[in-house]
């Protein structure tokens, strides 16, 4: 089937399904600066604890062979620029964290897009029926322990029918072996900056990214969109572990954001002495970046903080219960670090709680 998309028209719609910026970018092989990068960082073992980072490498370099037929990747943006922020004074969480899992969230908002402009019906077989084959199945396209339910881009709500097989239409939210930085680069949403964060012009990088798979072509693709961070070194200044240089690149180990959400040991003394009030993830590297000085408060309701996390004292940390825990983050990506890593993390910043300005 020879159908092509209009690249105007699906911006549009993904405005009005709640992202911030949308592009489109055709379906090939990474270039070879950035698989050569890719394939080094490995090779240093940078992915640390994160081995399913190096699953599926070739995957990982050509989105054609995670999914089969694909022509075009959207690649999609959501904004998370906290309207408030957690009391100084009182422990921190990374800004993306404050309120429900971006996975999730932002997952069905793609399947709604999909759903209402990136269907398209199929011409009955000679049975006079549509395939209806399960959009769930990946089987040996990618790496099921890696993406189990996270790739699955079935819906329980009632779908138009007759339709294209929807195995050929696939949504990623930070869930799959996918270059997600690269691709919203290539679909001209920004540039991938010092801080190794997707800066958007005049917008800034707190910002969720995702990208839908497509077997269509679209009339028009995005341009990549060069670097503007210049001689500006604020990110590299501001990061407390060093993790980021101009030389060496990025260090994930060192990252304060690895050592407390990944890292499932003792943190690195060097974290330890960083970490301050900070006790999951780290934003450093984006508040000292002047194109954050532009960033819009979201407005999204699942990503607002719950009353009772902006209540939180340190003291209210300390005594964290399970029981408590369970509740104050139900559905929130900070159950990523466990209870016992966040009570490893709060035992560390009690000793080294200074508040930085």
């Amino acid at each position: 089937m020879s159908l092509k998309f209009s690249r105007k028209e699906i911006k549009a719609a993904a405005k009005h399904f709640g992202f911030f910026a949308c592009g489109v970018a055709k379906a090939e092989r990474v270039d070879a600066e950035t698989a050569a990068r890719v394939c080094a960082w490995l090779e240093k073992g940078s992915q640390a604890d994160m081995a399913y980072m190096g699953n599926y490498t070739d995957k990982r370099l050509d989105p054609r062979l995670l999914v089969p037929g694909t022509k075009t990747i959207l690649s999609l943006a959501m904004n998370y620029a906290p309207a408030k922020t957690l009391p100084k004074g009182e422990y921190q969480l990374a800004a993306y964290a404050y309120g429900l899992d971006y996975h999730d969230i932002m997952k069905a908002k793609l399947r709604d897009l999909v759903e209402a402009k990136l269907r398209v019906k199929e011409e009955p077989n000679s049975r006079g029926e549509s395939d209806s084959s399960d959009p769930s199945d990946l089987s040996d396209q990618s790496d099921q322990s890696e993406l189990s339910d996270q790739s699955d881009t079935s819906d329980s709500s009632p779908k138009q029918s007759p339709q294209i097989s929807p195995s050929e239409i696939r949504v990623f939210v930070d869930t799959a072996p996918v270059l997600e930085r690269y691709w919203a680069w290539k679909a001209g949403l920004g540039w991938i900056g010092k801080s190794h964060q997707l800066i958007i012009p005049h917008a800034g990088s707190m910002f969720f990214l995702g990208e839908i798979f497509l077997p269509y072509e679209f009339d028009e693709y995005d341009e990549p969109m060069p670097s503007r961070c210049g001689n500006c070194r604020r990110c590299i200044d501001a990061c407390p572990t060093h993790a980021i240089t101009e030389a060496q690149g990025f260090d994930s180990v060192k990252c304060l954001s690895y050592q407390l959400i990944e890292n499932r040991g003792s943190l690195s003394e060097e974290a330890v002495s960083a970490m301050h009030d900070t006790i999951y993830g780290c934003d450093r590297c984006q508040t000292a970046c002047p194109w954050n000085k532009f960033a819009t408060p979201n407005t999204t309701p699942e990503f607002q903080p719950k009353p009772e996390l902006m209540a939180m004292t340190k003291d209210d940390w300390h005594n964290l219960t399970l029981e408590q825990y369970r509740k104050l983050f139900k559905g929130s990506a900070v159950k990523r670090v466990k209870f016992e890593g966040l009570k490893r993390n709060i035992a560390a910043a009690n000793g080294n709680s200074d508040v930085i300005e």
